[in-house]
């Protein structure tokens, strides 16, 4: 049975997470001030941490601060709770190493789900690699050929995500830099009136979270799986140790930084001075070659209309009002929720 630490000052809330959690077979330990929620932090080892973001006595900054300075508790997952507003509140929390946010007053789903999330982020922390005969870590790819390969199967395990699975969000620290064998999953950073644009969208053999690990910064942006998703996940360091040890995959990855930064340039500057139309095209493009990545389908793009007008920058009824012009003008096919490129030529005169 998982042992969860509460730590909130607030009785009915307190009282109502416990009998949510209890129900659902987890063992619950309540502290009703920071202070107090260290010491049984650190005399229970929880498996999982929730806190309130202004406990009494110790607030969650503090909390979270002291039990990051011991081995023993630096690895525990940690949940804050947040009253509604608190934005700028949790982002800092998030900053300080925190694992997740639930804003009160939260559904019992919502913390069920979270907290099924971070423990299971806990069960891959302490997943210890093999290492090969030559003692490089046993997720070194053969970099001969055309650029990094995936991992042998045998010697990391395979980390399988569902749709709509949170990876990582903004302002967190890294720990670990994810491979991608099979599925998609977007980046995007979000405004402070909650809109979003999505920054790329990745499939099969690329990596994610590898600038902030090489930058030593947090996340700066967040990444949710689009589809079911398989991963490799490689811990902070042996990626940096791998990088140190071998000069061509140090070279490869400084390669898809400078790929990154001019691809965003790019994006930048369709964004700025092209027509919705130009945009729309543009993008079709490029998610057709994403698509299509290593033989994997049939090349459609499988993407919500919400989701390409997020990675377009437009809403999402001016852009599926283009879309419905490019089908008419036999540019595309619609089936199904899927987008096939019927004249790559044409839609390329039309960025031109």
């Amino acid at each position: 049975m998982k042992k969860i630490l509460l730590i909130d000052g607030q009785t009915e809330i307190r009282d109502s997470a416990v009998g949510i959690l209890e129900l659902s077979n987890y063992r619950v330990i309540c502290a009703d001030d920071g202070k107090t929620g260290v010491e049984m932090a650190m005399r229970e080892r929880p498996d999982l941490i929730i806190s309130e973001l202004f406990v009494p006595g110790l607030d969650g900054y503090g909390i979270l601060h002291v039990l990051q300075q011991y081995p023993e508790t630096s690895q525990i997952p940690f949940i804050f709770l947040t009253a509604p507003g608190d934005k700028n509140d949790w982002r800092k929390g998030m900053k300080a190493g925190a694992d997740d946010y639930l804003t009160k007053p939260f559904e019992g789903i919502e913390l069920l789900k979270a907290v099924e999330a971070c423990l299971n982020k806990k069960k891959s922390r302490v997943q210890k690699p093999r290492q090969s005969a030559a003692g490089y870590p046993a997720f070194s790819m053969d970099v001969h050929g055309s650029g990094i390969q995936p991992p042998s199967m045998p010697d990391r395990p395979v980390h399988a995500f569902r749709k709509k699975d949170m990876l990582y969000m903004e302002g967190q620290r890294p720990h670990y830099v994810y491979f991608i064998i099979s599925g998609r999953v977007k980046t995007y950073k979000t405004h402070t009136d909650g809109k979003e644009l999505i920054t790329n969208i990745c499939g099969p053999g690329d990596f994610i979270g590898y600038l902030a690990v090489m930058e030593g910064t947090n996340f700066q942006d967040t990444s949710q799986v689009l589809e079911d998703t398989k991963m490799i996940l490689i811990p902070r360091q042996e990626f940096l140790d791998w990088l140190g040890k071998d000069p061509i995959a140090t070279r490869h990855f400084i390669r898809l930084m400078a790929r990154s930064v001019a691809e965003k340039e790019n994006g930048l500057l369709n964004l700025a001075y092209n027509s919705l139309r130009k945009r729309v095209a543009t993008e079709l493009l490029q998610l057709m070659v994403t698509y299509r990545k290593k033989g994997d389908g049939d090349g459609a793009i499988g993407i919500s209309r919400e989701n390409l007008a997020h990675v377009i920058g437009s809403a999402t009824e001016s852009l599926t009002r283009t879309l419905g012009d490019f089908k008419e003008e036999k540019l595309i096919d619609i089936r199904h929720g899927k987008i096939y490129l019927l004249n790559e030529e044409k839609l390329k005169k039309l960025i031109n």
